[in-house]
């Protein structure tokens, strides 16, 4: 279980110290969970401070019990967070196979790490000794970056937009693949996202605005009024360019 108590995060900005997440406190069980919300309300801050990535200004990270908000990412990674970027960082010289298994941390079989290749859709056999660089898709990147995740176990799995930069086939393909992590791996998977199809899967749904924590609960008492906020909006918005012509 993961639990945040009264997370707040302050940063230098041109005009003097900009508070940029207030007094969060949620507590998060095993389940997916998906992070929604208006750019710039500090979705992709909260998740780095999950993480480890960023340090917060004041409040807590409790995981299983125990404090962890003074470990580094590192630290946090061996105790079983993992996060993963909206593009995946490109290795040159390192093949998945290499990546797999690191992730992984002990040494790992080809028939164990092309059975991770193949939970997340890929054919094993055409990317095991490829190069983790620039000649792979959007797509095949953040599916490789789910096989780690997968080969890690981690308790709390973290996505920032992993459909970002990545074709209408692969995103179809990625959701599929998501519903298959959660029901192999468990555990708590948390993704930051906008797509509504992402905010369906998930068992709650959390969101953050101008740094404040609006609404959080289970995904059928949350997604309607959000869809209805959100549909009014977008009307707005168009009447008011309409009007401008």
């Amino acid at each position: 279980m993961l639990e945040l108590k009264n997370v707040s995060f302050s940063a230098e900005s041109e005009n003097g110290e900009k508070e940029i997440l207030k007094n969060i406190s949620m507590v998060i069980d095993n389940g997916f969970i998906a992070l929604t919300g208006p750019n710039g309300g500090g979705k992709s801050t909260l998740a780095k401070i999950i993480a480890g990535i960023i340090t917060p200004t004041s409040g807590q990270i409790i995981l299983d019990g125990e404090d962890i908000t003074g470990l580094s990412v590192t630290e946090r990674a061996k105790k079983g967070i993992s996060f993963a970027f909206q593009q995946p960082v490109r290795f040159k010289g390192i093949t998945v196979q290499d990546l797999i298994r690191l992730a992984a941390g002990r040494e790992i079989s080809i028939t164990e790490a092309c059975d991770y290749l193949s939970r997340v859709g890929l054919c094993a056999r055409d990317y095991i000794n490829r190069e983790v660089n620039a000649s792979l898709s959007g797509g095949e990147l953040k599916r490789i970056e789910i096989a780690t995740v997968l080969a890690r176990k981690t308790k709390v799995s973290l996505f920032d937009e992993p459909e970002a930069g990545i074709d209408l086939w692969s995103f179809n393909n990625l959701i599929n693949v998501f519903e298959k992590m959660y029901a192999t791996l468990g555990g708590s998977i948390i993704i930051i996202s906008h797509q509504e199809r992402i905010l369906n899967i998930a068992d709650k749904v959390a969101v953050l605005s101008a740094g404040e924590l609006v609404a959080f609960g289970p995904k059928d008492d949350i997604l309607p009024e959000l869809l209805t906020a959100t549909k009014e909006a977008c009307s707005v918005l168009t009447k008011n360019m309409e009007g401008a012509e």
